[in-house]
């Protein structure tokens, strides 16, 4: 299992979201994010505003995928994502083993569940 986690331009965030619905996910966090990458040098021309050492808002969008999917997921994210203009975002992808994520927890149950039990569909009736 992997966690593709891409940090994009907020309006550009709703098409990626629709487009991942389309997929389909089965799981996907969406948080507001501020930050700053090579495009720090045009901060005051952001908008129009003066953002002269000041963070630019972004959209994180963190999707857990089977490994199979992975590919197909940074595909759909990169494509919907691009403008061809700097500061377009960027994809990251963790192994869920990496990120320590051994055991998962149902907050509605409070049951626990390990990766080993999961349905060999993967996500699907988990977070019925």
């Amino acid at each position: 299992m992997k966690i593709v986690i891409a940090i994009v331009r907020p309006f550009v965030a709703e098409k990626i979201l629709e487009a991942l619905r389309l997929a389909p996910v089965e799981a996907c966090t969406v948080r507001e994010v501020k930050g700053f990458g090579r495009q720090k040098n045009y901060l005051e021309e952001y908008r129009g505003g003066d953002y002269a050492l000041a963070f630019i808002p972004k959209v994180q969008i963190t999707v857990w995928v089977d490994d199979f999917r992975t590919e197909e997921i940074i595909r759909l994210i990169v494509t919907n994502a691009r403008t061809g203009r700097m500061g377009d975002g960027k994809v990251f992808v963790l192994s869920s083993e990496l990120a320590g994520l051994e055991t998962f927890g149902i907050a509605r149950s409070g049951e626990q569940e390990t990766k080993e039990e999961f349905p060999e569909d993967g996500f699907a009736g988990f977070f019925g």
